[in-house]
C-alpha cells in the first residue's frame, strides 16, 4: 500500500509540474539571487526537571493460590456423511481428418 502512495504522490506531483505556469514560476525562483543568512537567535536556559519521587516496593508473596482448571470443552456430534458427486460423463473424441499432403515442388 505504501508504495501505491508514493506512485500517487509522484502521478500528483507531475500533474502539477505539467502546468506550463508553475514550470515558468521554479524556474524563476532557481534563478533568484541567495537569500541573506538568518539572524543568531539569542538562547535561553531551560529550567531543571524535577526529580521522580521513589516508589516504594511492594512486598512479594510467599506462596501464590493454585490456579482454577480449565473445563473440558463439550463433544461436537459426528457429522452425516456428505452425499457422493455423480460423476461427469466424459465426452468422446472427434477424430479429425488429416490434411491432403502438401505438393512437392521438384
Amino acid at each position: 500500500m505504501a508504495s501505491f502512495s508514493c506512485f500517487l504522490v509522484a502521478f500528483l506531483m507531475v500533474l502539477s509540474f505539467s502546468n506550463i505556469n508553475v514550470s515558468l514560476a521554479a524556474r524563476h525562483l532557481q534563478q533568484l539571487p541567495p537569500l541573506p543568512p538568518m539572524p543568531s537567535l539569542p538562547t535561553t536556559t531551560l529550567p531543571p526537571l524535577p526529580t521522580l519521587p521513589t516508589i516504594p516496593a511492594l512486598p512479594m508473596p510467599s506462596a501464590l493460590p493454585p490456579l482454577p482448571s480449565i473445563p473440558s470443552l463439550p463433544t461436537l456430534p459426528s457429522m452425516p456423511p456428505l452425499p457422493s458427486i455423480p460423476s461427469i460423463p466424459t465426452i468422446p473424441s472427434i477424430s479429425f481428418l488429416s490434411p491432403p499432403p502438401a505438393p512437392s515442388t521438384p
